[in-house]
Formats: structure tokens, sequence, C-alpha cells
């Protein structure tokens, strides 16, 4: 919708219909341009879910923020029954509320040392595979698929080496997630299917760890084993539970961190100096994967909250059962937070404010794990492909629908 149908349809008066429909744009390397409007004119706004649903769409940093933080915001309570939702549910309603599973079966301590970055050897992992990847692409030629031949099998070598399943099986695990992660109007009955599909995979993978010696276990399903045997008030977690743990992790951790990495290539590739900055200035890496975080769009559907009570947000009163939608393209382009919010500044003093990892209770447990995983992405692409460049125009990009983030289906590159 253009900002001339906002600013009408805003002429109209007090909106007992919602302003317009959600999601925005889903191209993710353009700005949707009803951003700026609506973190200045309506930074609370109503608008129409994919479901047909009203929600509140909350577009400024400060109120983005507050959403996060307060706790009468609700991710859990999105997935209760017969309440607005974003779009319809494609894995079952106690996932949503993965880490607080986790906390209450006692499993957060394993969780959180598997999601460790600095746990032995992971790094010189990561960048053995990062190189291999880098030299396949190399051998076969360019143009090449940066999508499918780097960054989704680096993105779930990382997982299935945190997890302690075979890298060798990453598309097989990559392919779940497609539709695990769609955003439907109405539910569908294979998206069962395929959750369970995917719950069976790491089940026999738990029983796998637990068949080895302990010395040989790995991942997190090797720590889940050992909790088995050793901890008796383990003893009520089922294969089943331990596999639904570790199935959350690898569909939100892998999907999340190849379309970041993505969608971070393509912004540098559209701004080859900075390319070229990051291969003068290894030591800036951190500063620069904070920069791509705030600048990145990957993130199409909002983060959703449901209100447990009726809260004060801005000039709105949110009524208890309503649904909020926190548009982190408003709050991570907001000048009140960002000085030039749009221009992507690798320096930026202030780049690690941002909001990509969430805010509050629900601020991403995987976030120092996550920035290790493009920090070393992108070290290895600089200095190994120097002269990448895009392959085709941007605009002839073909751009996911219906999907959990803004995604290319390919982003095909080339190189001298």
């Amino acid at each position: 919708m253009s900002v001339e149908q906002l600013e009408g349809m805003q002429e109209r008066g007090p909106e007992p219909e919602p302003l317009l429909d959600f999601p925005l744009s889903r191209r993710g390397d353009v700005l949707p341009e009803e951003c700026s409007w609506l973190r200045e004119k309506a930074p609370v706004a109503r608008v129409r879910t994919l479901t047909g649903d009203p929600a509140w769409l909350v577009s400024s940093y400060a109120l983005a923020k507050q959403v996060l933080e307060d706790e009468r915001f609700s991710l859990k309570d999105t997935a209760n029954a017969g309440v607005p939702r974003q779009y319809a549910l494609t894995i079952p309603p106690e996932v949503v509320n993965n880490m607080g599973n986790i906390n209450s079966a006692g499993l957060r301590n394993a969780v959180m040392k598997a999601l460790n970055p600095r746990q032995k050897g992971l790094q010189d992992f990561l960048r053995a595979t990062a190189g291999g990847l880098i030299e396949a692409l190399v051998a076969e030629g360019g143009p090449a698929d940066l999508r499918a031949g780097f960054a989704d099998p680096f993105s779930a070598a990382l997982h299935c080496q945190v997890l302690g399943v075979p890298f060798e099986d990453w598309r097989r695990l990559m392919s779940g997630l497609d539709v695990a992660f769609m955003t439907a109007r109405e539910p569908f009955a294979d998206s069962a299917l395929n959750w369970y599909k995917d719950v069976g995979y790491f089940a026999d993978a738990f029983k796998a760890q637990l068949a080895r010696p302990a010395e040989e276990r790995t991942g997190l399903l090797g720590r889940f084993a050992g909790l088995r045997e050793a901890d008796p008030e383990s003893a009520h977690l089922t294969d089943e539970m331990f596999a639904t743990v570790a199935v959350s992790l690898f569909g939100a951790g892998a999907v999340s961190t190849s379309a970041f990495l993505v969608l971070a290539v393509l912004a540098l590739l559209q701004r080859p100096e900075l390319i070229g900055y990051l291969r003068e200035h290894p030591e800036r890496m951190g500063a620069a994967v904070d920069e791509l975080l705030r600048w990145n769009l990957s993130v199409g559907d909002g983060l959703p909250r449901l209100a447990m009570a009726d809260v004060q947000v801005g000039d709105v009163l949110v009524k208890e059962g309503e649904l909020v939608l926190v548009l982190l393209e408003g709050a991570n382009f907001d000048p009140e937070a960002f000085e030039r919010p749009d221009e992507l500044d690798l320096e930026r003093k202030s780049a690690n404010a941002h909001l990509a990892f969430g805010a509050g209770r629900h601020f991403c447990p995987a976030s120092a794990l996550g920035r290790a995983h493009a920090e070393i992405a992108l070290e290895v692409l600089v200095e190994r492909l120097p002269d990448l460049r895009l392959a085709v125009p941007a605009e002839n990009l073909v751009w996911r629908t219906g999907f959990i983030k803004r995604l290319p289906e390919r982003l095909p590159v080339a190189w001298q």
C-alpha cells in the first residue's frame, strides 16, 4: 500500500476497521515504504493479519521495546485456541513456548551449554566447513547459488554439530523447514505429518546417542543421553520430548541463521566497497555483524505477543486478548534510536541496540551462537572470494511468499 493510500485511509477518522493488511512487502532488500509513515503517524496501528484477524502493529523503537520487555505480553499464549493469529499454526501449539518447555523440564543448562559458541572445537569446525563449501563452489564454477551452496548448508552444519546429528542429513532436515515455517491462512493436515517425521528423525538420533559409550556421544542429544542415564529426575522425559527440543532448536536456528546470512551477503553485494572494508579490517567483523543484524529485513511478519491484561502502548489502550505485532523494520530503522538509520554503517557505535534478537524474557538464547556463525561465514567469504558479486540484477531475484522469513529462492553470485 502506498503512503498516499495510507494518508487517505487515516483521513476517514478513527479506524474501526484495520488501517492496512499485514504483512508488508515480501522483498527483503528494500525497506517497505509504509514503515516511516507508520512510525511517525500511527506507531500503534490497527492491521488485518493473513488469517483475517485484527492486530496492533507497533513500529517505533521505544514502543517495540516496551512490548517485548513487558511480561503482560505473552508469546506462548499466541498459540492458544481461539485467539487472533498472524497465520495458521504449522507446528504443535506447545512448541511455540520452546524455551519455557526446556526450562520447566530442567533442560536449560544442557541446552545453554550446547548453544555456547566457545565450546571446544566448534569455531574451528565452522571455519573448515565454510572453507570446504567455498572450495566446492569454486570447483563447480560461477555463477552459483550462494544460498543453496553456502548459506543453507553452513547453517545446517552448525546446528547438526550442536545437536549431534550427521551433517550428511542436512538436505533432508532443511527441506522440512519449508513446510514447518509456512505462513498459511488455514491449517493444513500435512503440516503435522511433516512435524512428526522430523520428531521421529531426532528420536532415532537420540537413541543412537544412547547406544554409544559416554565418551563417544556428541552434541545436545549426547548431553541428553547422559542426563537420561545419570539423573533420576529426567526419567519422566520421553524420547519424543528430547526429540521435540532438538527439532525445535534446529528449525528455529537453521532457518534464522540462513535467512540472515543470505540477506547480509546480499546487502554487502549491493555495496561492494563494504566487502573491501571487511577484508581490510577483519577486527571490525563483530561490529559489522551487529549493524547487519539491525539492517536485516528477514523477519517479515513481525514478532507476535498476546496481551494478557489491558496495557497502554503509546496512545492506544491494548485490551486483554488482543494480538500485538512488533515491526522490527520499523524499530530498527527508527531515527530516534539510530542516527542516520537508512545508512548501512559498519562502524556504527550503537548497532548492538537493535532488536533483531528480541528483548526481555524471549531474548534469543542463541544470540551469541548466531553472531559467531555470521562472523565466521563472512570472514571466510570476504577472504576467499573478495571479488564476489551478484550475478543477476537485484530486481530479478525471486522472493519467497508464504514463509516466516523474507528470503530469495536463489542468490546467484559470480566471482573472478
